[in-house]
């Protein structure tokens, strides 16, 4: 049987606390949801010189294998498991592994483009954006940048002005106008916590849809002899 899912899309500048957002509203129904990174859809660039590597342009739409997202988003929505990509940030490259991601009640799409493609956009039932100042969002950049992913902060510092703040103002920034929800600076409380009431209220809704439609088919089936 398939279920169907509740599709969120999350997006929002480098560092403006997206992951945040999209692990507080989900929680509280555990497995019941599947966050999706879009940072896992890196095109693969092995076959580059590191150097060439660590210099693209990563907050560039084309940076991003969007036709393998569009596939796996819509395998997950027709109730079908995944083989998701992993990414290393250290070495610019896609992982050798994957991780199997099976289909579930909501389905958490988080990433800086994550509004930007229209056939994605067209998948989710709900379109977020998290606004946080610039300053913060640096911040954050440089401290997750050097501290988790081990790179040095010049280079941290040179992306950001080169291609991270540019890319920002004519490619991310203006996905807000597909947002149906604008979270101001981060984890907003307010919003939240109505988001997380939303995502609680689906995943019981297709509990209850889940078991209308098996006691259906075991209504269809019966046959007393």
């Amino acid at each position: 049987m398939t279920i169907p899912s509740f599709a969120i899309g999350i997006a929002g500048g480098t560092g403006a606390g997206k992951t945040t957002v999209a692990r507080e509203i989900t929680d509280n129904v555990g497995e019941s949801a599947t966050l999706i990174p879009l940072d896992n859809y890196y095109e693969d660039l092995s076959d580059r010189p590191f150097e060439e590597r660590a210099n693209a342009n990563y907050d560039h739409p084309s940076a991003f294998e969007w036709e393998l997202l569009r596939t796996h988003i819509d395998a997950l929505l027709s109730g079908q498991s995944i083989e998701m990509p992993q990414y290393d940030f250290e070495r610019h490259v896609r992982k050798a592994d994957r991780v199997v991601v099976e289909p579930t009640d909501v389905i958490v799409l988080e990433g800086i483009l994550a509004l930007s493609d229209e056939t994605v956009n067209d998948m989710l039932d709900l379109h977020i954006y998290v606004e946080t100042d610039a300053d913060v969002r640096i911040l954050r950049r440089i401290e997750r940048d050097v501290v988790e992913r081990g790179r040095e902060l010049e280079g941290v510092m040179d992306q950001y002005l080169s291609t991270v703040k540019p890319m920002h103002e004519q490619f991310i920034e203006p996905t807000k106008r597909h947002a149906d929800i604008i979270i101001p600076e981060g984890a907003n409380s307010v919003a939240v916590n109505l988001l997380e009431e939303k995502v609680q209220a689906e995943t019981s809704e297709m509990a209850a849809w889940a078991a209308r439609d098996d006691t259906a088919f075991e209504d269809a089936t019966y046959n007393p002899q």
